[in-house]
């Protein structure tokens, strides 16, 4: 018997989808916020967009060595902005900033159809829902929670910011269970990537895994070799609800 769901955020809850457009937006997004802040990178815009996409490269190397997330103080000191002659002070006083103005410009976000209902129907049955989320930013999935209207639903958020582990490190998923007061015995994970979502809930030894596709599907999980599957594969969120009520009969 279930008695918990723990869902993904971007890719899950929210279609994502980034492009070339999307990377110029964000791009020039991020020299705006330079400038209010009255920061002058010592290169043009026009460069600014290859030297982001090598510092956030180098970044994400890093972090998947041993699944940590640094803090946005460090990511954009130390790896996004790094290259650009910027006072280290000035770029860790606005980080926040910068990092939830590049999760919003870079990727297209919403809600995907049927998320309310999806979430009313597991409420109904007295299930403890909660978030666990890879994001690089301290509170844009706050906001983006509180956008949507579906904060309330939620007992718990934990992101990788916030905690320091990513997924798929099975100690992000235990530090979610233990602010739910839930055993991953009686739990369900729904997430649209095998690499971070799949692997981290079963190694953290959730009861049942669910997949659901996005652009993220294939991008992170396309050089896996043998990996763990799903335990359900949907096409739509509102799939989620007739998967739990089987699980609980």
């Amino acid at each position: 018997m279930i008695d918990t769901v723990l869902f993904d955020m971007g890719g899950t809850l929210e279609d994502i989808r980034h492009t070339p457009q999307t990377l110029a937006r964000a791009t020039h997004s991020v020299a705006d916020t330079l400038k209010k802040h009255n920061l002058t990178p010592c290169v043009p815009e026009a460069d600014m967009e290859t030297l982001l996409s090598e510092g956030l490269r180098q970044y994400n190397v890093k972090r998947d060595e041993n699944f940590m997330e640094l803090k946005p103080e460090r990511i954009w000191a130390d790896y996004l902005l790094c290259g650009m002659n910027l006072d280290r002070q000035c770029v860790e006083r606005i980080s926040e900033e910068l990092a939830c103005t590049w999760e919003n410009e870079y990727f297209e976000r919403c809600l995907r159809p049927g998320v309310h209902q999806m979430l009313q129907g597991l409420d109904s049955l007295g299930l403890k829902l909660g978030i666990i989320s890879n994001t690089a930013s301290l509170f844009q999935v706050f906001d983006q929670l509180e956008k949507y209207g579906i904060r309330d639903f939620f007992r718990d958020v934990t992101l990788s910011s916030q905690v320091g582990y990513r997924k798929p490190h099975p100690n992000i998923f235990k530090v979610a269970l233990l602010q739910m007061r839930s055993d991953p015995r009686h739990s369900v994970y729904v997430g649209d990537t095998v690499s971070r979502d799949i692997i981290g809930s079963k190694q953290a030894g959730f009861a049942c895994s669910v997949l659901i596709h996005s652009q993220l599907t294939c991008e992170k999980d396309e050089v896996l070799e043998k990996a763990p599957q799903p335990d359900f594969s949907v096409e739509k969120i509102s799939d989620v609800l007739q998967v739990c009520q089987s699980l609980m009969s």
